[in-house]
């Protein structure tokens, strides 16, 4: 459900008990929340983790007819522009929009699908390098338009300044996290 951000406040009983009219915000509305939110900093988060929930789940609408996930599609995508050298696994992993324990198994999902080709580097056995197969590059130019209309329609409410900020907004706040892993 999506509220009008210039609707009339709802009126709700202030946290010193006066009946006071206060305003919702989006996200209290969308989750049925009555009470506020700790912080800003809480909201902001909660705010992230739905629309980014949102943006998956419309996302992921696109590759339904296709039999991938938006991870697979995401390891087809680094392998094309990889191009004729090829990835190694770990390089694939480290490449990932969303971090996946499991790359491999994911691989593998490819490999069954005959996505992507997996071959042992001649002189050091131990490491294996992933190629996009013809039927994954195939597969990816018929899903170039799908995908590319749905970034547009679930960006379209945002004018190019806002799209703009948005994207250093985002860059700030991944830079900042950075930051505090361990080193």
């Amino acid at each position: 459900m999506m509220v009008d951000r210039d609707t009339p406040a709802s009126s709700h009983p202030a946290p010193n008990g006066n009946t006071a009219s206060r305003k919702r915000s989006v996200l209290q509305e969308e989750i049925q929340q009555n009470r506020p939110f700790k912080s800003k900093g809480q909201e902001a988060t909660l705010a992230l983790f739905r629309t980014a929930d949102i943006l998956r789940r419309k996302t992921s609408e696109v590759f339904s007819d296709s039999g991938i996930t938006h991870q697979q599609y995401n390891v087809l995508r680094i392998l094309r522009g990889a191009g004729d050298d090829g990835l190694p696994t770990l390089s694939i992993a480290d490449r990932m929009i969303e971090q996946t324990p499991g790359i491999t198994r994911l691989i593998d999902r490819l490999v069954a699908k005959e996505l992507v080709i997996r071959e042992r580097v001649p002189n050091d056995r131990r490491r294996v390098q992933c190629f996009i197969s013809e039927s994954g590059l195939e597969l990816l130019a018929s899903l170039d338009e799908p995908v590319d209309g749905n970034d547009d329609r679930v960006m379209g409410m945002l004018n190019e300044d806002e799209k703009t900020h948005l994207v250093e907004l985002l860059d700030k706040i991944r830079l900042g996290l950075r930051e505090l892993e361990p080193k």
